[in-house]
């Protein structure tokens, strides 16, 4: 066997591979052995079947799959050993690859295009200054926060009549006749519920003002619900039903409810908190300010990282091989793309593509690792962000540390709960390399910041 590597640019080569007869036919004699020892053909007893039969029966396509089991063998083999730095994987040459002819030829050359990561110098001095914000948390975002836990944590309570607009409806709906009798065979459904603030017709609405328990009202619904997937929801119906209904219909009141916020009291701190983590309404607001900030921290080490991102790429110029890139994405997400898509979005993946050859570069060069330890403290910092999301700041540390172990367990998770932890690491580095202007700023400028992305 005989590798060749022939190097076209600084960014694309052509792997040869020859095999001969040599280098296979071994292999081979030991397959068709097997399969002669383990055919069962008519007229010849188990492991009695003549060579020259089983030779003829499989001889080529044992062939061809045990040069292909050399060729994947000696392929990566050849790359690893020669430490060429490629992207993505080897494919078969589309100018080089001579044709393969399984039946007459006893040697084979095969020719494979390489795509090669480019070479480039970085580096970083304290004479570059990139921005961290500090952003000032005000009275405005602490009074948003506590009316959001009010929102979170309050409910419908029944009313006696509509009065506000807002009001939540479960009743009756039956379908009308042009003259306003009920419709035989028409739509109907128990429990309907209604949100009058959905209404969009104006003229609708004001009719339900005043009304009680069990008082009827009849509206066209395509007026007052013209989107159809209120309607099906209504109406109790598939969505697909719902396109010819513009029907009147009858809707009879069974009950009358309207949203009330949670009161600021012990009863909400232990909610969200945990029974007895705050007693009072200024602990409580002393406890949404430190949440506040570390939500803003979050966000500002998130734009930090951005900017981070965005001032080394634009620092380090280097090309890529694009047309062979854009034939591995196509090849290798089976036809899930047309090279249309690809060619439309593929400066987005050509950017994350330099920023992960950049991320290596500074990871191998500066030897940077990742303990086990701080993989599972990051794990367990990003279990605890998601209960948040859901209200919970007080899951006792076993369940997070738990929780944390079985995303560690998954291994689309840990790749990326690893690659999150790299980029850290990068970030930190590079921090540690230049100049941090800090900077404060009100959330209002920086949420305007972040809307300019």
């Amino acid at each position: 066997m005989n590798i060749s590597k022939d190097v076209k640019d600084n960014l694309t080569a052509v792997l040869k591979i020859q095999i001969n007869k040599g280098d296979y036919e071994p292999r081979v004699e030991k397959v068709l052995e097997d399969y002669r020892k383990k055919a069962r053909i008519d007229g010849f007893r188990p492991g009695k079947v003549p060579a020259g039969i089983v030779r003829k029966m499989y001889g080529k396509s044992i062939m061809a799959d045990e040069i292909n089991k050399l060729l994947s063998e000696n392929l990566m083999k050849y790359i690893q050993d020669e430490k060429i730095n490629i992207l993505g994987e080897p494919l078969p040459s589309l100018t080089e690859q001579k044709p393969i002819d399984w039946e007459n030829d006893s040697d084979f050359e095969f020719a494979f295009d390489l795509g090669l990561a480019p070479e480039f110098e970085l580096s970083f001095t304290k004479k570059e200054k990139f921005t961290q914000y500090t952003i000032l948390p005000d009275e405005k975002v602490v009074t948003n926060y506590m009316d959001n836990y009010a929102r979170r944590y309050g409910a419908f309570k029944n009313t006696s009549s509509i009065s506000d607009g807002k009001e939540m409806l479960k009743g009756d709906i039956v379908e009308l006749n042009a003259d306003g009798s009920v419709k035989e065979g028409g739509i109907a459904a128990e429990e309907s519920t209604l949100y009058l603030e959905f209404i969009k017709d104006e003229e609708i609405a004001k009719k339900f003002n005043g009304l009680k328990e069990n008082d009827t009202i009849s509206f066209n619904i395509r007026k007052a619900f013209p989107n159809d997937v209120e309607i099906s929801s209504i109406l109790h119906i598939k969505k697909e039903m719902v396109a010819s209904i513009d029907s009147d219909f009858k809707y009879t009141i069974k009950t009358i409810s309207l949203f009330e916020k949670a009161e600021i009291n012990q009863e909400l701190f232990d909610k969200v908190y945990g029974e007895g983590t705050v007693t009072s309404e200024e602990q409580f607001k002393s406890k949404i300010e430190d949440e506040i900030k570390s939500n803003l921290t979050r966000e500002s080490d998130y734009k930090f990282r951005l900017d981070a991102k965005n001032k080394i790429l634009g620092k380090v110029n280097f090309d890529l091989p694009v047309e062979f890139l854009k034939r591995w994405i196509f090849s290798s997400n089976e036809g899930k793309f047309t090279m249309e898509q690809i060619d439309q979005d593929f400066a987005k993946f050509e950017n994350d593509l330099k920023w992960q050859l950049i991320q290596n570069k500074i990871i191998k060069e500066n030897d940077l690792k990742i303990s086990d330890e701080e993989i599972l403290e990051f794990a367990k910092d990003y279990a605890r962000i998601q209960f948040e999301q859901y209200g919970l700041f007080n899951v006792p540390d076993e369940h997070i540390v738990n929780y944390a172990q079985e995303s560690l367990k998954r291994d689309e998770e840990r790749r990326k709960i690893f690659e999150f932890k790299y980029e850290d690491k990068v970030i930190e580095f590079v921090k540690g390399n230049i100049t941090v202007d800090s900077k404060e700023i009100s959330a209002d400028d920086f949420n305007k910041l972040l809307e300019e992305k």
